[in-house]
């Protein structure tokens, strides 16, 4: 297991935005190799304050959403633009190793959304953010979504730059996700439990997940929604707003 992003160390190669990293199946992880991953999550974070930056003086909420794939990442956001579409100004950044049917359904709702293909990659990092953000030029006062490859690894080794990081889960992974995959959860500050229309028929348990999630991280929240029935939405809303700076307090 590589220790910068969580990739297959079988694998020949993988990439980070242009960067070629080759591992030999019978390597060591030396103190060249170590050097080698401590820069790459030093350009990162530099390009992430470098983000952060841009959206603190531009008083964007910029909210990196993450999770495994189908947890609902993507029917939760076309629910909450609708839904938020006169009260806010939205924009999206999708990433998907391939295709654009999720920013095709953003599309859908009339919010602006910029689609990342990220190949081989297993995450989105901050200089595909940068340069996402260059060709959106989204305006003050707004909200940034940003739909992170489905991965419960990798992408919690990358800072975007984002405000707050919102890790989603639906109860038909199992509940045990949290201390299976723990630095996502540390990591999050939100965990929206998805899919909860579903409970009466899979094997979950909402206490446990949260102590489980708890174990991991005692000060994350939790919002137990469905995008089907409608049920939570609000209080997922709710938090939102408590996010949004309103231009008059900035």
């Amino acid at each position: 297991m590589c220790a910068t992003c969580g990739c297959d160390a079988t694998s020949s190669s993988h990439h980070h935005h242009g960067h070629d990293h080759t591992h030999d199946h019978g390597h060591s992880h030396s103190k060249t190799i170590l050097e080698v991953e401590k820069d790459v999550l030093y350009e990162n974070n530099l390009l992430a304050e470098r983000n952060r930056g841009y959206f603190e003086a531009k008083n964007i909420l910029a909210l990196n959403l993450v999770s495994s794939p189908g947890s609902g990442k993507t029917s939760l956001l076309e629910r909450t633009l609708t839904d938020l579409k006169n009260e806010y100004t939205c924009y999206v950044i999708e990433g998907d190793q391939q295709t654009s049917r999720d920013a095709d359904r953003i599309h859908a709702t009339g919010t602006k959304v910029a689609q990342i293909n990220t190949g081989k990659g297993c995450h989105l990092d901050a200089h595909m953010i940068l340069h996402a953000i260059q060709g959106m030029k989204p305006a003050e006062n707004s909200i940034l979504f940003i739909e992170n490859v489905g991965n419960l690894v990798c992408p919690a080794m990358f800072d975007l730059g984002e405000k707050e990081r919102v890790v989603i889960i639906s109860v038909t992974e199992g509940d045990d996700k949290p201390i299976k995959y723990p630095d996502m959860f540390h990591t999050s500050t939100l965990c929206i439990i998805n899919k909860t229309d579903l409970l009466p028929y899979v094997p979950f348990s909402m206490e446990k997940v949260k102590e489980y999630a708890l174990q991991v991280n005692p000060n994350l929240r939790f919002i137990e929604v469905s995008c089907t029935s409608g049920e939570g939405l609000p209080a997922w809303y709710q938090w939102l707003k408590e996010k949004v700076l309103l231009p008059e307090n900035v």
